[in-house]
Formats: C-alpha cells, sequence, structure tokens
C-alpha cells in the first residue's frame, strides 16, 4: 500500500485489530439471518508525510450508506460545542449577511442552523441522504454529494467562493485527502478562512485512544502533517486551538499560501509540542499494540467477573467507538445485555459485529443495570448526568479507555 497523500511505498504497522464490520453498519433483525461483512482493521504510518493511516480495504459508498445513523444533535454538549464555535468565528471573522458559509459534512444541520439564525448566507454538503433530510427540515441549503474538486468548482460556478469553510470531524473519513484539500482552495476566497477540526493523533497515542480506530476513519491526524498536506496544494495552517472535544481535538485555521493571516504563536507552541512528543518519530508509534491489548483483557476480565457474579451490566453510547471495542475485544450479548442510544435511528438495532440490541435510554433505567459501561467515554458528563437516576439502586458506571475507571 502507498501513503494517500505522498504515495510513499507504507511498511510501518502502529497497531492492527483484526477484522470487524463497518462501525456504523447498525443491524436490522432480518439482516440477523444474513452474512455480515468484515474487513481488516489495521492502521499504517508514513515515514515520508507522517501520515497515519488505515490500510485500504473498503470503498467509502459502503462506509457511509443512505440511513447512516449518525445525527449530530444529538449530543446536548455537541450542540453546545457548535453554537459557542459559530458565535466565536462570526465576530472573529467578522461574518455578516454578505458573508457565505459553507460546512462540509454537515450532518443534520446541528451547526448551520445557528449560522441561519444570523442571516448569514450558508450551504452544507453532506452524502448521506438521512443526515442531509434532516438539515433540510431545517431549512438549511443542502449539497447532497461527497466532497471534492469536482464539486468545488461546481459550487463555485453557481454560488461563488466562501468567505469560511467548516469542516470538523470529516477530514479523517476522506479516502482521497489530497482531492477534498484541493476542492478546499478551490472553494475558498482569497483572504477566507477553513476551520478544521479533528481528533489529535498525540492524545491517541498519548491515551491509548485505540477505539477512535475504525473503518470509517482513513487518517488519524496531526497538527504536523495536515499542515505539510496543505502546503503542497496552496494552503497553510496559521492559527490552532487546543479543545476537549472527542477526548483531546484540535481546531485548526487555514488559508490560501499567499493569504495575509499572520502565523500565531499558538501554531508554533503546538508544532513543538507535537515534535517534543516525538509523531516524527517512528519509535512513537511502536509498542502501542500492546496496551490496547492490555485495554481489551481488562474489559474482559470485568465483564466475566460480573457475569459469574449475577450482576447486570450494560452500556450507554451505540457509538462507532464502541463497535471498535466491543469488537476487538470479543464482546457480545452474553456478557452485554444491550446498549442504551439516545438517537432513534439506531433504536430497534443491533450492533454490527457483537449483535447487541440497541434500545432508549429509558429501557436502559428499566433494567435496573448494576454497571453501565460507557462507550462513547467523550462524553462522561453528559451520560452521567442523564443515567444518575442508577444512583437510587447503587448502580455504578465503568469506562474501559484509556483504563479500567469504575465509580
Amino acid at each position: 500500500m502507498k501513503c494517500r497523500h505522498c504515495q510513499t511505498e507504507l511498511h510501518d504497522t502502529f497497531i492492527d485489530l483484526g477484522f470487524s464490520p463497518p462501525s456504523n453498519a447498525y443491524l436490522r433483525q432480518e439482516d440477523l439471518l444474513r452474512p455480515e461483512t468484515y474487513y481488516p482493521l489495521r492502521v499504517m504510518v508514513c515515514r515520508s508525510c507522517w501520515l497515519v493511516q488505515t490500510q485500504d480495504y473498503a470503498h467509502h459508498d459502503q462506509l457511509f450508506e443512505s440511513d447512516y445513523a449518525y445525527f449530530s444533535s444529538t449530543s446536548t454538549s455537541w450542540l453546545k460545542h457548535a453554537a459557542d464555535y459559530v458565535g466565536m468565528i462570526v465576530a472573529r471573522l467578522k461574518l455578516d449577511q454578505h458573508s457565505k458559509v459553507v460546512e462540509l459534512a454537515a450532518n443534520d444541520g446541528y451547526l448551520l442552523q445557528y449560522v441561519k439564525q444570523r442571516d448569514i448566507p450558508c450551504l452544507g454538503v453532506e452524502p448521506t441522504t438521512s443526515t442531509a433530510d434532516a438539515a433540510r427540515a431545517r431549512n438549511i441549503p443542502i449539497v447532497e454529494d461527497f466532497f471534492g474538486v469536482r464539486l468545488a468548482k461546481a459550487i463555485v460556478e453557481r454560488d461563488g467562493k466562501a468567505d469560511l469553510i467548516v469542516a470538523n470531524n470529516v477530514l479523517a473519513h476522506v479516502p482521497d485527502i489530497n482531492d477534498f484539500l484541493s476542492g478546499m482552495a478551490i472553494l475558498l476566497k482569497e483572504e477566507g478562512t477553513i476551520t478544521v477540526e479533528f481528533p489529535h493523533l498525540l492524545n491517541l497515542i498519548a491515551q491509548s485512544q485505540f477505539d477512535t480506530i475504525y473503518h470509517e476513519h482513513f487518517s488519524y491526524l496531526a497538527l504536523g502533517s495536515v499542515d505539510r498536506m496543505m502546503r503542497t496544494l496552496g494552503l497553510r495552517v496559521y492559527d490552532v486551538d487546543q479543545i476537549p472535544t472527542h477526548g483531546g481535538s484540535l481546531r485548526i485555521y487555514a488559508c490560501h499560501d499567499k493569504a495575509a493571516h499572520a502565523p500565531t504563536a499558538s501554531l508554533s507552541q503546538a508544532l513543538q509540542q507535537e515534535r517534543d512528543f516525538g509523531l516524527e518519530n517512528i519509535e512513537t508509534y511502536e509498542g502501542f499494540q500492546p496496551r490496547a491489548e492490555k485495554i481489551k483483557l481488562n474489559l474482559l476480565q470485568f465483564l466475566l467477573e460480573q457475569k459469574r457474579l449475577g450482576k447486570k451490566v450494560v452500556a450507554y453510547g451505540a457509538a462507532a467507538k464502541g463497535n471498535t471495542l466491543l469488537n476487538y475485544s470479543g464482546v457480545h450479548a452474553d456478557l452485554l445485555s444491550l446498549v442504551a442510544d439516545a438517537a432513534p435511528s439506531k433504536q430497534g438495532k443491533f450492533m454490527p459485529g457483537s449483535h447487541i440490541p440497541i434500545v432508549s435510554p429509558s429501557a436502559l433505567l428499566e433494567t435496573k443495570p448494576d454497571y453501565v459501561l460507557m462507550l462513547p467515554w467523550n462524553l462522561k458528563l453528559e451520560i452521567e448526568t442523564q443515567l444518575a437516576t442508577i444512583r437510587e439502586w447503587d448502580g455504578r458506571f465503568v469506562i474501559a479507555v484509556p483504563h479500567m475507571q469504575i465509580w
């Protein structure tokens, strides 16, 4: 396999998580009677540009189907994050009714609704029908397509260029990252700004967040690798924020290479932090596999012990990261009877691979569990608040990543 960005031949494995189905391929009752497709889940490191990336097996149209079940608005904390961002960026860039905002991977309109409330012209790009329809229901204009050079040219020809391009948690999902970034360069005005948010590779390694690895994530990103890729395509990063979402993310601010935006001290500091951590040394990536195996064994030990004791363990959050953890650990419904999720689009379905039934949060509470395993550990406070009722019967919460916590 060659690097998706620089075409260097890849030889170094970061982690091998075995075989699993796509993490968002939730199953219906009738699907349980059919064969399920599994793909190898192996991540490689490029020693040339230091892009960390999954080995190619599945095509993107197999991973993002029309009934894709992830709706961003399900999370109240994520909605607040989006609202806070819009307030900040509108003030920072002085956006108004004469500006144009384009969001790539607009999902269900979770962010553009706040742009629209300010009467700022906006457009969303969203390839999955279910979420695109939800955005349209909010009267947000949506182009239902995958973004790249072809679509960027079409949008510019029809609507003109953008003052702001927003891309939250999508760059990692892009199979052709050069085409995606090139499309951004085409769509952006001369002095426009791109903001991109993504989970920070540094935190993934430092905190053993291997469960954030799944087929829908083609790349695992660092500031240095993103800036390096952008510079080859006529863009550059000029500022960066370190934000707490998804276990520790970066929000980068980028512009055309010749734009007037000056590099900030925050950018220099963040690049130095990555160098000090060793993100451009192959030794940093070695030894990650045993850490994932330790988390897997600790989770299995806990679940088997509770099974022997006759305790009831359920899970909350039918998230992609949860599917990676469960499938890598070999956990099925005999050890984890159900998973609750607030998204109606997932309720009544089954987790891919493990086939654990997905129910509503109220159905979880009705079972009076002894333990609730939080799969989306990044939403710990939100979930603990929602399920505080379990304390009435001495129920406890559990997190497996980065290490076993019970409280």
